[in-house]
């Protein structure tokens, strides 16, 4: 698998990539948030890295823009964020949920799904 170990702006990018399909540079540039929106040649560069790094591969050529679309899934990209975060407390996810408990970004109907899919992965083994 690419390394998919992508940076914050190359994350917005993937993001915008999902979300557009094929898309030239200044298509994923202009499908940013006005404020805030990096120059053309910042996006042009970091599409260039997503492609060296083998998260966006370049599909046609129409005049002398290039069409791009992501190369890898949303999943597979955010299993790298999240094992990278684990990583950082030595992969236990205990710090991580406590954090989502205390500043109430995990719910209780979090948790329920939580338990049924660890239910589902339990009945499969």
């Amino acid at each position: 698998m690419p390394d998919c170990r992508v940076s914050k702006l190359e994350l917005q990018l993937l993001e915008k990539l999902w979300e557009l399909g094929r898309a030239s540079i200044r298509e994923v540039r202009e499908s940013l948030p006005d404020k805030h929106r990096p120059a053309y040649t910042t996006v042009q560069t970091m599409i260039y890295r997503l492609e060296e790094k083998g998260a966006v591969k370049r599909v046609k050529k129409i005049g002398n823009a290039h069409l791009f679309e992501a190369a890898l899934t949303r999943k597979a990209v955010h299993h790298r964020l999240i094992g990278d975060l684990l990583d950082f407390f030595g992969g236990s996810p205990a710090p991580v949920v406590s954090h989502l408990i205390e500043t109430g970004k995990l719910t209780l109907a979090d948790v329920q799904a939580i338990e049924k899919r660890l239910g589902a992965l339990e009945k499969g083994k």
